[in-house]
């Protein structure tokens, strides 16, 4: 389980110039996601994502784990005819 008050205080960290109601919502809407999304934060080869280090001069993912950052990375799961038994 996330913890919402360490995302608020993560997402002030990161946004300083955002006020305290944004910060609260955003980390609301974080914490609050459903079963309707899946983590796919280790299925680089499914997805066909690699890191390399040519993508760091033109993308800001690859240059911001260049420099410690971590990221998860979640994918809405698609369902059929309203079944979340379907991926």
């Amino acid at each position: 389980m996330v913890d919402r008050e360490k995302v608020v205080a993560v997402l002030k960290d990161h946004f300083p110039g955002a006020s305290e109601d944004v910060a609260e919502e955003a980390a609301d809407a974080i914490v609050g996601l459903g079963d309707e999304w899946e983590d796919v934060t280790y299925k680089e080869e499914e997805l066909g994502y690699h890191y390399t280090s040519k993508c760091v001069d033109i993308c800001y993912l690859a240059d911001q784990v260049d420099r410690g950052a971590e990221f998860r990375l979640f994918r809405k799961r698609r369902w059929r005819n309203g079944d979340p038994g379907w991926r």
